[in-house]
């Protein structure tokens, strides 16, 4: 399953916000240097979905991302 996920870096707390059935919206503290929001929202996605690997595919360097969940 593909979702599509805002990012919102440098956040003073981590949530995750559903928009749709495959869409959210996710907070983190995390700052973008190095990929380190996309590890954190990684994290937040992978405590949402238990049991399922989450992997990024489309947007390395961009607020919008699309993951893919299995």
């Amino acid at each position: 399953m593909l979702i599509k996920v805002k990012v919102f870096p440098d956040s003073i707390k981590q949530e995750i916000i559903k928009k749709s059935q495959d869409s959210f919206e996710i907070k983190v503290k995390e700052a973008p240097i190095r990929g380190e929001a996309n590890r954190a929202v990684i994290k937040v996605l992978a405590e949402h979905f238990p049991n399922q690997s989450v992997r990024l595919i489309k947007g390395f360097r961009e607020r919008n991302k699309v993951f893919e969940v299995k």
